[in-house]
């Protein structure tokens, strides 16, 4: 049978935890029979340890991409997003496990309403507990609110839905890109994720712009998947806090324009690092002062070639 299903997975260093990954999407396959056909495809961005050795086998892949450098996230998974055709496209970090039951209900939650257009699943970490995977739309004023840790104090809303349990499914501004399935025919009238964005962000771009065309994105509570959470990019601090940074700024500037852009990096450099180094020094960790102070300096060398794209109209 053609594939119903493609999963796309992006990889990057995430050997152990990608193993783990597409055996539990063999077992799922193995299970589901010809219920519903999978199609993988793992995006691998340069991994330095082996990753690509020894995967499990599938009926139909793991077909892999095994890109000569990092291409960042968004770019990768529209690359994976392109070798397939089925109806319906499921975005799976390689430090989530699946089962038959979350990919057979996810997908005929999807299909079943054609307003539709994204669903997530309730991720559990390791110890069964539920992690807060649903974030709200970030306006002009969350965002500059949040990065001057405003949120904290209850004067802005947080980013993601930590109030609330997760536990009936809803209509949800976002749902998080680790399990983010979603109907071809609308990923591909959005173009896409936004390749600007390396990592981070992409998805909430993607669920806005999802909003923006008139498809619900919407949470299943009785979908649950286990995640891991930063599985790949846990050993890389510094890089990480960067990446967060600058497709922070990057989706201000696209959504709520180039002044909103302007204040994000001035709360990078002027609250978020300082206050990030200052927690750090708190704990006495002089380890991960020195990732805050190495990741203020990516930032800044990235800094001259993001202030000019910013000021660039958007085309996705």
């Amino acid at each position: 049978m053609p594939p119903a299903l493609d999963v796309v997975i992006v990889n990057w260093n995430g050997g152990a935890l990608l193993r783990a990954c597409l055996a539990s999407l063999a077992a799922a396959e193995s299970a589901l029979g010809d219920d519903l056909a999978l199609r993988v495809v793992v995006v691998d961005n340069a991994s330095t340890d082996g990753s690509l050795d020894d995967l499990p086998l599938l009926r139909h892949g793991p077909e892999v991409i095994a890109n000569p450098d990092n291409q960042g996230f968004g770019r990768a998974c529209n690359a994976g997003a392109a070798r397939g055709r089925a109806p319906a496209i499921l975005f799976l970090n390689p430090d989530a496990r699946v089962t038959a039951g979350s990919l057979a209900g996810a997908h005929a939650a999807l299909m079943a309403d054609p307003g539709t257009g994204i669903v997530g699943a309730r991720l559990l970490d390791e110890d069964g507990r539920v992690q807060r995977s649903c974030a709200r739309r970030p306006t002009a004023g969350s965002l500059i609110g949040q990065a001057l840790l405003l949120d904290r104090a209850r004067l802005v809303p947080s980013h993601f839905m930590t109030e609330w349990d997760h536990g009936e499914d809803r209509a949800v501004d976002q749902v998080m890109g680790a399990f983010l399935m979603i109907r071809r025919p609308l990923f591909a009238s959005l173009g896409g994720f936004d390749e600007r964005f390396f990592v981070y962000y992409e998805d909430v771009d993607l669920c806005a712009r999802a909003w923006g065309a008139g498809a619900a994105v919407r949470h299943l509570a009785g979908i649950s998947v286990r995640h891991e959470g930063q599985g790949t990019t846990r050993a890389a601090k510094a890089h990480r806090l960067a990446c967060f940074l600058e497709s922070q700024i990057r989706y201000a500037a696209k959504h709520h324009g180039r002044a909103t852009a302007l204040a994000l990096v001035a709360t990078a450099f002027g609250a978020q690092v300082p206050l990030r180094l200052a927690q750090a020094l708190a704990r006495r960790s002089g380890p991960e002062a020195g990732e805050v102070l190495r990741g203020a300096g990516l930032l800044a060398r990235a800094l001259p070639g993001l202030l000019r794209s910013i000021g660039r109209p958007s085309t996705a």
